[in-house]
């Protein structure tokens, strides 16, 4: 008996290697051509009426009488057989109304579902043992009133060895006039306050003393110092701001000393505590009673 050039496989309806995910789709069509050749597409049409016409046998979904059938080939991916024609794309039919009709018959889209497990898996169990998520903080470093010393390197250096030089370079003074009627009307404030509580007065030492206190904190970069140290050029930064007081000293021999005592650790400082602390490193001085 003569068979088609095809491979020929025990079922009049195509394997699923033919059209994949969409085998269900041409299988709804196909019998929907079987019910109503019009309610498919032309081109579907046109691919059923000749799938049945190469058959062996007659029916419109191409069954043999030997049992055997030539299953279509996939027009995308093999080539179609010499003298056969080849199956259009799969794509959605367009709606009809013919279409209603057949639709008890149609099969449904089949729904995948998911496998059945013996038991559910259990979860992994730790091989190391947990981290906190936050490291904990290190503790903060005890305060030292030690100051600090940096090596210049670079262009640092090369400033202080010019800074050197400069200091055979004859200098001039260079005089500012700046207005300090703020100063003064503040000055009279505090002293009309003072008058009326504890006493005292306040001078405009005290307030351009604390004032530069104030602006060493905003800005302590203006509040280091140079050394030389192993032949190294050493920037000192200083832990605390000391704000020294020149204080000119009579000596009992009748002639006259400059002292300069600072007061200590003032970036911290109120300034009526400041200006206590002025009063007495003064007081001290003139009594001769300053410490090294």
């Amino acid at each position: 008996m003569p068979q088609s050039s095809g491979p020929s496989t025990s079922s009049t309806e195509p394997s699923s290697t033919d059209f994949g995910a969409n085998e269900w789709l041409v299988e709804e069509m196909r019998e929907q051509y079987a019910a109503d050749p019009g309610s498919v597409d032309a081109a579907w049409k046109a691919y059923f009426a000749d799938e049945g016409g190469t058959s062996n046998g007659s029916g419109s979904n191409g069954s043999q009488s030997n049992g055997s059938a030539t299953p279509a080939e996939k027009p995308a991916e093999q080539a179609p057989a010499k003298g056969a024609k080849a199956a259009p794309a799969a794509k959605a039919p367009a709606p009809d109304k013919s279409a209603d009709k057949a639709g008890s018959d149609a099969k449904p889209a089949p729904k995948a579902e998911p496998r059945s497990s013996g038991k559910a898996a259990e979860p992994a169990k730790a091989t190391s043992k947990p981290t906190p998520k936050d490291a904990k903080p290190a503790e903060p470093a005890e305060a030292s009133d030690e100051p600090t010393y940096t090596v210049l390197r670079g262009a640092p250096a090369r400033v202080v060895k010019n800074m050197d030089e400069s200091l055979t370079v004859p200098t001039a003074t260079s005089v500012r006039s700046v207005p300090v009627k703020l100063l003064w009307d503040n000055r009279t404030v505090i002293n009309s306050h003072l008058a009326r509580a504890r006493g005292g007065k306040v001078s405009f030492t005290h307030l351009i003393g604390y004032a530069l206190i104030r602006a060493a904190r905003t800005m302590p970069e203006m509040n280091v110092g140079f050394e030389t140290v192993d032949n190294k050029p050493n920037l000192i930064t200083p832990a605390h701001i000391n704000l020294g007081l020149a204080i000119d000293v009579p000596k009992p021999d009748g002639s006259r000393q400059l002292l300069v005592p600072a007061i200590k650790a003032a970036e911290d400082m109120e300034f009526a505590a400041f200006w206590t602390a002025y009063e007495e490193v003064v007081r001290k001085a003139r009594d001769n009673k300053l410490t090294v």
